[in-house]
């Protein structure tokens, strides 16, 4: 478990809650690929408030602890950075196999 649980609703904010728990225990947020991902170290705890907080969408704790919010849609939503590495070494592999192809003759 990463951090402390949230306070209860009468209850104030401590800063351990405050630098552990999402939105506001996050190290960085960028847009891959229309997807925002939010880094930090966030446990299922910070993705039920990431889906209250997005609703419709799709949110993934990847494996890195961190936050990704995808647009919504039927199938489970897959971390970006397995997508990402699966198409490099398709590229890859693509590459190889051409490298390897000897040239045709005319």
């Amino acid at each position: 478990m990463n951090g402390p649980d949230l306070p209860t609703p009468d209850e104030l904010f401590d800063i351990d809650t405050w630098r552990h728990r999402w939105p506001t225990g996050t190290e960085k947020a960028e847009l891959y690929a229309g997807i925002l991902v939010f880094s930090g170290q966030f446990d299922q705890r910070d993705v039920t408030i990431a889906e209250r907080t997005y609703p419709g969408r799709r949110v993934v704790l990847n494996d890195g602890g961190g936050i990704e919010v995808h647009p919504a849609g039927e199938n489970p939503a897959r971390s970006i950075f397995e997508t990402f590495a699966e198409q490099v070494a398709q590229l890859r592999e693509s590459e190889n196999r051409a490298s390897t192809t000897p040239p045709a003759s005319t």
